[in-house]
């Protein structure tokens, strides 16, 4: 269930947060009657994610997909958590920027720019989910977990978008990283797992015999379990004594960090 609330959050959250930052510059712009291309992105976008859900629930069926699935979603989410992690404090800046060069267009052509910025933005998100979410390979829990998740991230876009500098992006960006990379390691062993169980693999029965005791319920799997929770606690906590950068910093101290950046 935590592996499923942490992805739901960590991915939702960007995905509200894409929507907050969209709406708040087309009107801040003087482009309000765009807005209308954002919700129609988001509507389609939605669609496309539950679409690509369903096509990867069912192709887990597969068993021969088992393995490559689990080392796409570890380089998806391995890339996505570096990009993050390098760019999350630019993330309104980057959106900002595309968003003007597709406003500058003339008519419709400004319509479909937005329309396809959002689209593809939040597929991204929701593809990304259904992939990592796909690899739990659970079901009550999972959802449980995916439902708070994604409250909790409607939740925190909502306040970011009320009081802005109150919430430290690049910290809840790096906390949630060092936990995603804690899943890579797990979705690396999985899929080498699998993928040397069909004989993909040279070497395949060595591999296969050297990761089976390494699976989730030996000591290895709930070291990592631990690790998941232990090591983002433990970032946030160095963060806040040696930088003093809470994740929920105080107005004074949101005033000097935005004073700072001018």
């Amino acid at each position: 269930m935590l592996q499923a609330l942490v992805i739901t959050l960590r991915e939702g959250f960007e995905a509200f947060l894409i929507v907050a930052i969209s709406l708040s510059y087309l009107r801040k712009s003087g482009r309000a009657a765009l807005t209308s291309a954002v919700h129609w992105g988001i509507g389609v976008a939605v669609a496309v994610s539950a679409l690509g859900g369903y096509l990867l629930f069912h192709s887990l069926n597969q068993e021969w997909l088992d393995g490559p699935l689990a080392l796409v979603a570890a380089v998806s989410v391995g890339w996505m958590t570096i990009h993050m992690w390098r760019t999350g404090r630019r993330m309104k800046g980057d959106i900002e920027g595309r968003l003007q060069a597709s406003t500058v267009k003339p008519g419709l052509a400004a319509f479909a720019g937005v329309f396809l910025f959002t689209l593809l933005m939040i597929s991204r998100e929701g593809m990304e989910t259904a992939l990592l979410l796909m690899q739990l390979h659970q079901t009550t829990y999972l959802v449980v977990g995916a439902a708070i998740g994604s409250l909790a991230a409607a939740g925190i876009a909502f306040l970011w978008s009320r009081y802005g500098h109150r919430i430290n992006l690049a910290l809840f960006f790096q906390a949630t990283a060092i936990f995603l990379f804690v899943f890579v390691v797990q979705l690396v062993i999985k899929g080498a797992h699998e993928m040397s169980e069909q004989q993909y693999l040279p070497y395949s029965e060595i591999i296969h015999s050297s990761t089976e005791s390494w699976g989730p319920d030996s000591t290895f799997g709930h070291v990592l379990t631990y690790l998941l929770v232990v090591l983002p606690l433990a970032w946030i906590a160095l963060k806040s004594i040696v930088s003093k950068s809470p994740l929920f910093p105080g107005p004074s101290s949101a005033v000097v960090r935005s004073s700072a950046a001018r």
